[in-house]
Order: structure tokens, then C-alpha cells, then sequence
């Protein structure tokens, strides 16, 4: 089953068009099996039947007769009357041995039923040109020749039937797949919707089609209005939180600064300066990228000023340069994120692109320590504190800045993987968007 699978189709379109065609095809065959089998093969046996009466009569004539001309005088006339050509002795031409055509559907049935009521038959030859059976018979004064016209032994063009059929079937499947369209495009348009909000776009969207596609498509309209009120409420809300903790941050920062230079003093301006550092990060995390629109951009561009800025080195470019619609500001954020978080654990720092087709990988790796496997998950979530040795809070931070960077990458349909460097040793990682 798992062989057959590798080979059906994976889209809703060519899977529907499959359930459509297979059934037809198998009804056509089934009925023209049995129609051809069973309908031709009987009018063939009941035309040739009639036929071979007559020729048995014939035949009875010549045996009657002493001598071939005796023979032919007397079954001559009868012949014609029958529109039968009658040669005595029988020519050159007259078949030894039974010939049927390989598409031949009633020769066969011919052949047979002439065998069994014809006394006398020697060979039926039925692939003639004119569609004329040729017979040769033995009598009482010898090989007998007969021919006559296929017709009044089997059913006229029985092909007529089969291009009709087939005709039929062809312009019915269209019709099927014209509907078929019609009622898999509205499903088409709300995955394509669904994919877009997906990647942080808001596409046009109106919901057509069956009842069900229409209840799905309205389903999906109130949790996006519901996701974009939320973000736009959240976004409010920390507006005002932003402005509340920055005031007296700002008040304790100006009253310390106003103090003697004190070593308890530096160390609570250390303090209100980590308190800020916490605040942005914190912000930045829950703001996200909701503010900002999509745009076609230069990601080489955008990189190498991140790397520029950090101190980091862009080794790499893979793929044909293209413009990605992405939000910059949010991809400059999540790559000076995963850089910093690499500069502050490594003493080399290497930034890769990779244009794939329908995705874009920035892959960013260091020398430093690493994050053991069994870790990595848990290194994404928000406010997550590693051990020592590979602390993303080390210098003030809240751990929040990998968690950042994923949000970032999932919100342009994408995704943040962490693995390990095999360039370098550190930690890589792969920041992938989609295309």
C-alpha cells in the first residue's frame, strides 16, 4: 500500500479528479465488455444461424448432383437468389484454414456458428477485404467456394458504439471537471487566505462555494479578526505599560545621576540600567512584528548590515538572489538577536544564505560552547535560563532573545531550528522564511 501511495497525488484537485476519472473508466470498460461479449456475440450467432441454414441447403443441392456442372446448375440460381457467390470447383483464392482479425469482436462467434450449422466447412477465411467472408466447403463433386457479404452474419459497424462511448465519456468527464473546479476553488482560496495570514499577510478574502466551504471560510474570517483585535489590544495595552515603567526609570536614572559617585550608587544605576535592558527585551517580545508590513526586500542587503554592525562575516550565499516578502525591521531583529547571542558565547561568527525554492535560510553559527541537544527546546521558550556555560540572559538579558527570533520566524511562516556547527563547533542556527 505504502508503494501505491508514492505515486497518487497529494493535492485535493488531481485527487478529486482521480475519484472522478477511475470510476468512469471502470463503469466504460465494464459495460463494453459485457455489452460487445454478450449483445454482438448473440446477433452475430442469430444473423450467421440464418446463414448457415441457407448454405446447408445449398450444400445439400450440390451433394444432390452428379457432376459439378449438374451441381452448379442446380444451386446457381439458388445462390443468387441469396446474393451468394457460388465457384465449383473452388478457386485459388479459397482459404485453407480459419483467419479472424486480432480486433476482430464477432469473428469468432462467427466462425463457430458456421462451423456448427454448415456441414461440410473446411475454412472461414473473415479478414477479406469489403468485408466479404470467404468460405471453402467439401461436397459430393468437390471444393466448393462461397463468399458473401459480412453484413448479414453480424452487426454493422459495432465500432460506432465504442466512439460514441468514448466521445460521451470525454465530454461528460470535461462537464465533471468544470464543476469539479468550481467547487474546489473556493477551498483552494481559503488555504491560500490561511497560508498568507500564516506568513503575516492579510490577503483578500470572501467565502464562496458548498455550505460547508462557506461555514469553513467565515470560521477562519472571525479567528483571524479575533487574532488581529488581540494583537492590536495587546499592542495598546503595552504602549501605556511602556510609558508607565520608562517614566520612573528615567526619574531614578536623573535622581542617581544627580548623587556623589558612590560604589553603592554605580551599583544601583547598574541596576536601573539592567531594569531597562529587561523592559526593551520584554517589549520587544511581546510587541513582536504586528506593527509592521510586509515588502519585497533585499535579505543579501539586509544581512551584511547586520553583519557589519556585529562584527560577524557573511561566508555565504547560495541560490539565486531574490527579493523576499518579509517585514525588515522584525528580520533585522531576529538576525541581530541570534548574532549577538552568538558573539556573546564565540570569538567567530558566520552568517550564511540559503534562497531555496518557496524559502529563504539565514543560518547563523559561532565557535562557542554549543547547547546540548536535550536543551535546545527548551533554550526557544520565553524566559528560559541555561546553565552557566551557556546562559542567553548572561549580560542582562531575560532569555528571551532566541524566543524572539522564533516568533519572528513562525510569523513569516517559517521556523528557528538550533543544531550543531560542523564548520565552527558552536551552536547553528537556521533561520528559515518562507517564500
Amino acid at each position: 500500500m505504502a508503494i501505491f501511495k508514492r505515486f497518487l497525488p497529494r493535492g485535493l484537485y488531481w485527487r478529486a479528479a482521480l475519484i472522478l476519472i477511475v470510476p468512469i473508466v471502470t463503469i466504460q470498460l465494464v459495460v463494453s465488455t459485457e455489452f460487445i461479449q454478450r449483445h454482438y456475440e448473440r446477433v452475430t450467432q442469430q444473423l450467421t444461424s440464418g446463414v448457415a441454414l441457407e448454405l446447408a441447403f445449398m450444400m445439400r443441392e450440390i451433394d444432390a448432383s452428379a457432376t459439378p456442372a449438374a451441381a452448379l446448375a442446380a444451386a446457381g440460381p439458388l445462390a443468387e437468389a441469396l446474393q451468394i457467390t457460388l465457384t465449383l470447383p473452388a478457386g485459388a483464392d479459397a482459404p485453407v484454414e480459419d483467419r479472424i482479425g486480432f480486433l476482430d469482436l464477432s469473428g469468432r462467434a462467427l466462425v463457430d456458428t458456421l462451423r456448427e450449422g454448415v456441414p461440410g466447412l473446411v475454412a472461414v477465411d473473415v479478414t477479406g477485404e469489403g468485408r466479404v467472408v470467404n468460405l471453402r466447403l467439401d461436397s459430393a463433386v468437390g471444393p466448393v467456394q462461397v463468399r458473401m457479404e459480412r453484413r448479414r452474419m453480424s452487426a454493422t459497424n459495432p465500432h460506432q458504439l465504442l466512439v460514441l462511448m468514448i466521445f460521451t465519456s470525454l465530454l461528460m468527464t470535461a462537464v465533471a471537471f468544470l464543476f469539479l473546479r468550481n467547487q474546489l476553488r473556493p477551498i483552494t482560496r481559503l488555504a491560500r487566505a490561511a497560508e498568507d495570514f500564516g506568513k503575516g499577510r492579510l490577503a483578500p478574502y470572501r467565502p464562496r462555494g458548498a455550505l460547508e466551504v462557506r461555514a469553513a471560510g467565515r470560521a477562519f474570517l472571525d479567528m483571524r479578526e479575533r487574532i488581529e483585535r488581540q494583537i492590536e489590544q495587546r499592542t495598546l495595552m503595552l504602549s501605556g505599560v511602556s510609558h508607565d515603567l520608562r517614566t520612573p526609570l528615567t526619574r531614578l536614572r536623573l535622581g542617581l545621576a544627580l548623587l556623589p559617585e558612590d560604589p553603592e550608587v554605580a551599583a544601583l544605576q547598574a541596576d536601573v540600567a539592567q531594569m531597562e535592558r529587561m523592559v526593551d527585551e520584554f517589549l520587544a517580545f511581546v510587541r513582536g512584528d504586528a506593527m509592521e508590513g510586509t515588502e519585497p526586500t533585499d535579505a543579501v542587503a539586509l544581512v551584511r548590515a547586520v553583519a557589519e554592525r556585529a562584527g560577524a562575516v557573511l561566508a555565504e550565499i547560495r541560490g539565486e538572489p531574490a527579493p523576499v516578502e518579509m517585514r525588515p525591521q522584525a528580520v533585522t531583529r531576529a538576525v541581530e538577536n541570534l548574532v549577538s547571542n552568538a558573539r556573546r558565547y564565540g570569538s567567530r561568527v558566520e552568517i550564511s544564505l540559503w534562497f531555496r525554492e518557496g524559502s529563504l535560510w539565514i543560518t547563523v553559527e559561532d565557535d562557542g560552547p554549543g547547547i546540548p541537544p536535550e536543551k535546545r527546546d527548551e533554550a526557544l521558550r520565553p524566559f528560559t535560563r541555561l546553565d552557566a556555560s551557556r546562559d542567553p540572559n548572561k549580560g542582562g538579558g531575560v532569555g528571551l532573545g532566541l524566543s524572539i527570533a522564533s516568533d519572528i520566524a513562525l510569523s513569516h511562516g517559517g521556523a528557528l531550528r538550533l543544531g550543531q556547527s560542523a564548520r565552527l563547533g558552536g551552536l547553528k542556527a537556521d533561520l528559515t522564511l518562507a517564500r
